[in-house]
């Protein structure tokens, strides 16, 4: 196995094969687990946690793979999974959850309580969307910068030509809107 990235029709030939099975989800294991420890850390918070569901999420996975029909990228099916499990992790230790980035101070959070069990990953992360689209220009772009792209408040400030305090108040104020749409919707 090289380092090189497969495609999802070359690791689903490979799960195919029992003889290559273990090395075609290791395979998935090295590509997508990076990009799932992050959406997870998003949405669970702490390292040790967002481990346990990272983990969950690939024994899930192993679990179905067989089933999957390529229907979505790979990437996009692990990603479903990945939320869904961080989302039942949240709900059933009863926390909040903390669709956060690095900056402690500026997390997204809804109480549990606040969320119908019945949502999915994807009816948040709508809700989420439909949130961000309502903010006011300026506060969506520094939004979607630092929250989507986890951009860094000093590269920010090089591409929009404003100070990085002024992108800490946008980002703030676009935190604290979101959290007021997401409690009332």
């Amino acid at each position: 196995m090289s380092d090189a990235n497969y495609t999802d029709e070359a690791i689903m030939t490979m799960f195919a094969d029992p003889k290559t099975r273990e090395a075609a989800f290791r395979i998935i294991v090295k590509q997508f687990g990076t990009q799932l420890y992050s959406r997870i850390r998003t949405i669970v918070g702490t390292h040790d946690e967002t481990d346990d569901v990272l983990q969950n999420t690939f024994i899930k996975a192993w679990r179905s793979l067989d089933r999957f029909r390529l229907e979505s990228t790979l990437y996009t099916w692990l990603f479903r999974i990945a939320t869904n499990e961080a989302l039942t992790f949240v709900r059933r230790s009863n926390k909040s959850v903390a669709l956060s980035i690095n900056d402690d101070d500026m997390k997204i959070t809804l109480p549990a309580n606040d969320m119908e069990s019945s949502e999915t990953g994807d009816e948040i992360a709508e809700k989420l969307q439909s949130a961000v689209e309502k903010l006011p220009e300026k506060q969506k772009i520094v939004f979607k910068m630092k929250y989507y792209k986890e951009m860094k408040y000093d590269d920010m400030a090089g591409i929009l030509k404003t100070s990085v305090g002024a992108l800490k108040a946008s980002y703030h104020f676009a935190v604290k809107k979101i959290e007021n749409f997401l409690s009332l919707h």
